[in-house]
């Protein structure tokens, strides 16, 4: 009797579909050992700087489109080597005092993410920027060894379009549109190894 119940529960565990039965683990991310920099390009110089990552979790499964969580950066964190430039874009065009935090909602993924090693995928999500979301794919290279999980992905924010204030002055013009490239790195609820 004790083997044809352990039987059916095992085949009624068996029919449940892949993401029921897909184990769920949290991607704990650390500010510390994350960055985001950011490249705006224009007709006399480019400016390049950082934003700092404050905190992060991410909580997914080998099921394909399965994610949840939240990332936070702070706004006023941005740093381009020019106190003059970074006051400017706190202040006029992120308005940091209003809108502290940057973040982005992972909604679903697309592709297969592999138990250790490398894979890539798409994750869409809502990115809210000054206080409106936008929906945004972002394109993840993941990197998982034991415990251990690096998230890169390069992508484009066009800021101006989106409403946020051109920084450009006089004869001094920027592009529209700011790069973006993202490094979260952390640790896994639990180790992921080989099948």
């Amino acid at each position: 009797m004790k083997h044809f119940a352990l039987a059916l529960l095992l085949a009624s565990s068996l029919s449940l579909p892949p993401a029921a039965r897909a184990q769920r683990e949290t991607f704990a991310i650390n500010p510390n050992a994350s960055k985001i920099s950011f490249f705006l390009s224009g007709n006399t110089h480019h400016v390049k700087g950082v934003f700092h990552v404050h905190s992060g979790s991410v909580q997914f499964s080998s099921a394909p489109g399965a994610i949840s969580g939240i990332i936070i950066v702070e706004a006023g964190s941005g740093r381009s080597g020019n106190k003059s430039r970074d006051h400017n874009m706190d202040n006029n065009v992120l308005q940091t005092d209003q809108f502290p935090d940057i973040t982005f909602l992972p909604k679903s993924y697309q592709g297969t993410l592999a138990s250790t090693g490398d894979s890539t995928i798409q994750v869409s999500g809502i990115f809210t920027l000054r206080g409106a979301s936008h929906n945004l794919t972002l394109p993840m290279h993941i990197h998982i060894e034991g415990s251990n999980l690096t998230a890169t992905g390069s992508f484009t924010i066009p800021y101006v379009k989106w409403g946020l204030k051109d920084p450009s002055i006089l004869f001094l013009k920027v592009a529209k549109v700011v790069d973006i490239d993202l490094t979260l790195a952390g640790t896994l609820s639990s180790p992921r190894s080989a099948k």
